[in-house]
């Protein structure tokens, strides 16, 4: 499950994966807060100590963007039916990986704007800013659409 994730990403051992956790989100905005909620219920459990909070932010910004830009407008219901986006979680002893998987094939591209005072269009300035590197794969096989990844350096435990 975890093989189409790890393309794309920097060189990781898939054998030293401590942790991983994923879940569904459907296609509503409400969504972002289920997101939110789950990385901080799985991050408490990891005790991921100093990024918490610049890895929360990251995940609101991913799922936000493959809500707004990855799903066709009439397939985001409230009702949370139609495709969805899933987020992944992956802990190594270093690093950890936040990666949301959508159904788009576009190329996830920051605004050329340098208007930082707009309401949108930052999510990507703000996935650069606070992940230590970050990208975006298509995904291949049975799976289609692609995974946008942000890596995390953690503190080495002690």
């Amino acid at each position: 499950m975890l093989k189409p994730l790890r393309q794309g990403l920097p060189p990781l051992d898939p054998a030293a994966v401590s942790d991983a956790a994923c879940c569904s989100l459907p296609a509503r905005y409400e969504a972002v807060r289920e997101a939110r909620r789950f990385t901080r219920d799985t991050l408490d459990q990891w005790d991921v100590g100093d990024r918490f909070d610049d890895i929360c932010l990251v995940v609101s910004e991913l799922v936000t963007n493959a809500l707004r830009h990855a799903l066709p407008a009439d397939q985001r219901r409230g009702d949370g039916c139609g495709p969805s986006v899933r987020l992944h979680l992956l802990r190594w002893t270093e690093r950890l990986v936040c990666a949301v998987r959508d159904p788009s094939h576009e190329t996830p591209a920051p605004r050329d704007s340098e208007d930082f005072s707009a309401e949108s269009g930052r999510g990507l300035f703000l996935v650069d800013s606070f992940a230590d590197s970050w990208g975006w794969h298509p995904l291949a096989g049975t799976l289609d659409g692609k995974v946008v990844w942000a890596m995390f350096r953690l503190k080495a435990a002690g």
